[in-house]
C-alpha cells in the first residue's frame, strides 16, 4: 500500500487586526506536523494569541528557501502536513511561498491555499477605481530595472496596485507620475486593517503634494488607473 503524502497548507494571516483571521486557518495550523514561518518569532506571536502550540515552527524565508525546500518536501512525501505563513497577508504574494509550492506541484503534492488576508485587495476595492481588471506589480526593483518596468506601465489599461515602503512612496509615485502623467487618477491606502488605517485618492499630482507635506508612515498599497484609450 502507497503511503499518503502529506499536504501543503498555505495559510494567510492578518495584516493588521488579528480578528482578520479565519477559524479555518487557526484550525489548519494546530493540526499542522510543521509551521513554517518567515520570522519565527512575529508568528510565535501570532501563534501564542490563538493557543495554537508552536513546538514545531521552523524558519522559512527568502534567505534559507533554497535550502529548505528538498528536506521539506521529503516530509510532505513521508505524510506530514505542513503549513506556510509569512510575517503577513497571503504567502507567495511578495513573500516567500512560490518556490515550495512550485516543488510540491511537481512532486504530486497537494497544495492547498486557504482564502485570507492579503492588503492588495481591500486597498484596490477602497480606491474607487475600476477593479473589475487589474494588474498587480507587488514591489518595484530598488535599482536594476526598476525605469524600464515603470516606462512599460504607460500603456498598460487596467488598474494598476503596488506595494511599497514609506521611505520610497514619494519616489515612487514621482516617478509612476513622470511616465504615466501626474494628472493620472490614484489611491494610496496605509496601514491596511490596522488602527491608522487610511486611504487617499485623487490626482497623482495631489498624492505627491500631500505626501511631501505629511511624512509617509506605514505599509503602503499604491493603486493607479490605467490608460484611458
Amino acid at each position: 500500500m502507497n503511503m499518503k503524502t502529506g499536504t501543503l497548507y498555505i495559510v494567510p494571516t492578518p495584516v493588521g487586526n488579528m480578528e482578520d483571521m479565519t477559524l479555518r486557518a487557526i484550525r489548519i495550523l494546530k493540526e499542522a506536523d510543521v509551521i513554517l514561518a518567515e520570522d519565527t518569532r512575529t508568528s510565535g506571536i501570532l501563534l501564542k494569541h490563538f493557543d495554537i502550540p508552536h513546538g514545531s515552527l521552523l524558519a522559512h524565508h527568502k534567505f534559507n528557501e533554497h535550502q529548505t525546500v528538498e528536506p521539506l518536501v521529503k516530509r510532505l512525501v513521508a505524510g506530514k502536513n505542513v503549513a506556510l505563513v509569512s510575517d503577513a497577508g497571503t504567502p507567495g504574494i511578495s513573500d516567500p511561498g512560490f518556490l515550495l509550492a512550485r516543488e510540491c506541484a511537481k512532486a504530486g503534492i497537494e497544495v492547498q491555499c486557504l482564502p485570507g488576508a492579503t492588503a492588495c485587495i481591500p486597498a484596490l476595492v477602497d480606491s474607487g477605481l475600476p477593479c473589475d481588471r487589474f494588474c498587480f506589480e507587488g514591489f518595484l526593483p530598488q535599482k536594476k530595472g526598476r525605469q524600464t518596468r515603470i516606462n512599460a506601465l504607460a500603456e498598460e489599461t487596467r488598474t494598476m496596485v503596488f506595494y511599497e515602503s514609506p521611505y520610497r512612496v514619494l519616489k515612487t509615485l514621482s516617478q509612476l507620475g513622470e511616465a504615466l502623467g501626474n494628472d493620472r487618477q490614484a489611491a494610496v491606502s496605509r496601514e491596511i486593517s490596522k488602527v491608522h488605517e487610511e486611504t487617499l485618492r485623487g490626482t497623482i499630482r495631489e498624492l505627491i503634494n500631500h505626501f511631501t507635506e505629511t511624512e509617509p508612515r506605514g505599509e503602503f498599497v499604491i493603486v493607479v488607473a490605467g490608460k484611458i484609450n
